[in-house]
């Protein structure tokens, strides 16, 4: 048991320490998290879907957010555990909300990375990563496990 107490800070650091040269390899540093994230928020405030539901949710807390996203996709990218945010708690009860905004979040969040990814790895790497949270979020915010029983399909 002891092995393993002590085996964990090394292991944290080693899968910390691939993550960062995988990243490093793309061409992703702190810079560009910075960058991509005020680049894609940017562009969501002036979409005419996205931007009115965003802007409702953050408004007067713009600052915060943006920080907060700074680190959560810094923590996702390099493995360093920095974020500690509740993602389904904190999209549950957005008003106008809609399952069908996941797409346009997705395509606008792909236009950003075709504009400023380091590399074609860094974008496949992004984009993968978001259309996992995407798909996430609309299964824990929008899922009817009823609509899936059986008898309750059309013959």
């Amino acid at each position: 048991m002891d092995n393993d107490i002590q085996g964990r800070p090394a292991h944290v650091a080693a899968i910390r320490e691939r993550a960062e040269a995988e990243m490093q390899a793309m061409g992703v540093d702190a810079a560009f998290i910075d960058r991509l994230v005020e680049t894609f928020y940017g562009r969501v405030l002036t979409h005419p879907d996205l931007g009115p539901v965003f802007d409702a949710r953050l408004s007067g807390r713009w600052p915060e957010h943006m920080a907060k996203m700074k680190s959560f996709w810094s923590a996702v990218a390099f493995r360093s555990g920095a974020y500690g945010g509740k993602p389904v708690q904190a999209h549950t009860g957005v008003q106008n909300l809609t399952p069908d905004l996941f797409p346009k979040w997705l395509s606008l969040f792909a236009a950003t990375l075709d504009d400023i990814a380091p590399s074609p790895e860094a974008k496949a790497w992004f984009m993968a990563t978001a259309e996992r949270i995407a798909k996430s979020l609309t299964l824990s915010l929008f899922y009817n496990p009823a609509l899936d029983d059986p008898a309750r399909k059309p013959a």
